[in-house]
């Protein structure tokens, strides 16, 4: 389990990464979240590598997943 300033801070990068992603599409969302949730693991780990990783996350979402 992760502390609240983790959980804040992962909770904003899936935000922010998936902000135009249709609120619909839990599918992609549960994609990124759990490709950021691995990455929370590693050690001295910063916002911006969680920021790539949820957008690298995204970019890989099978297509039929998003519509963006």
């Amino acid at each position: 389990m992760f502390d609240l300033q983790t959980t804040a801070m992962l909770r904003l990068v899936l935000d922010e990464v998936c902000a135009d992603v249709g609120q619909y599409e839990n599918s992609v969302r549960a994609h990124v979240a759990s490709k950021l949730l691995e990455a929370a693991a590693l050690p001295d780990l910063t916002i911006e590598d969680l920021k790539l990783t949820g957008r690298e996350a995204l970019s890989r979402a099978p297509t039929m997943w998003r519509r963006c």
